[in-house]
């Protein structure tokens, strides 16, 4: 077996010598590579170098004052957010795509369009959906500064992301899967949602891990929304802080890098935890099917 590596390892180097563009795009493939990975450490290194030795235990009370910069209410209020713009967004985003690839015609103009929309509004800037967010749910519906204004905001940011996520996902599923359920005798809505979605899950989740990741760290959008208040809101019509935006502020001031740098350590864990329990999600599903 060795020996059979070792000649395959010698006739593409032989390959890569006789055609000299080859051997250059090898070099570039390997550049980008290390560039990428490099880039990578240092950035999670220097957070890490940063931001471990003030982590404290005075930075997870529960009130934050003056003195004692405290994020745990801005991780509360990180957690809230997350959920309540996930539960406006994943069923809209998951049931549009659904519409889009199962029950729309094949090349329509109207298809089109919203595909178009979709891919324009993933490319708008975060400040553009914050200005909108405060005209329209804070000063229009006068829902003040407030997590429903920052969270309706992060809503309409994710859901192009969930949708075409999701559009993908189930385009991704072999139409035999569809025949073979109507064969069975099963309808439309039926082959949707037991035989399609189950298949289409691995994708699906990957939109939503990608949109919770936009979540967590946006800043912008919701400084105009959610407001900057360093509280655990009482209500979902109060105003509150999330860590990115915490962060933000802690930096803004200039009083308190040691613990802004010491939030970026929470966030880079958080995010973390996230694609790790997303990763196992995934293998379990895929084991269950």
């Amino acid at each position: 077996m060795e020996a059979i590596n070792k000649q395959r390892i010698k006739e593409r180097i032989k390959g890569y010598l006789k055609n000299p563009w080859s051997l250059m795009i090898l070099i570039f493939v390997i550049l980008a590579t290390l560039i990428t990975f490099t880039a990578l450490v240092l950035l999670v290194g220097y957070i890490l170098i940063k931001g471990v030795p003030n982590l404290t235990l005075d930075l997870f009370s529960l009130h934050y004052t003056s003195e004692n910069v405290s994020l745990f209410p801005a991780l509360i209020n990180t957690i809230s957010m997350t959920f309540v713009s996930l539960i406006i967004a994943v069923p809209f985003g998951i049931f549009s795509a659904i519409y889009l690839v199962e029950y729309s015609k094949r090349g329509s103009r109207f298809v089109s369009i919203i595909r178009i929309t979709a891919e324009t509004l993933s490319g708008i800037p975060s400040i553009v959906y914050g200005l909108f967010g405060y005209l329209f749910f804070v000063t229009a519906l006068k829902w003040r500064y407030s997590m429903l204004a920052g969270a309706f905001t992060l809503a309409i940011m994710i859901l192009p992301l969930i949708m075409r996520t999701t559009e993908e996902a189930l385009k991704s599923v072999p139409d035999s899967y569809r025949e073979g359920s109507f064969g069975l005798g099963a309808g439309k809505l039926r082959t949707v949602f037991k035989v399609v979605l189950p298949t289409a899950i691995p994708g699906i989740l990957a939109g939503v891990i990608l949109s919770i990741g936009r979540i967590v760290g946006e800043t912008a959008a919701l400084i105009y929304t959610a407001g900057t208040i360093a509280t655990v809101p009482k209500t979902i019509m109060d105003s509150g802080r999330t860590l990115s935006v915490h962060m933000y502020e802690l930096s803004r001031e200039g009083l308190f890098m040691n613990q802004a740098y010491a939030t970026a350590v929470i966030l880079l864990i958080i995010v973390l935890l996230i694609n790790w329990v997303s990763g196992m999600v995934v293998k379990r599903l895929t084991k269950i099917k």
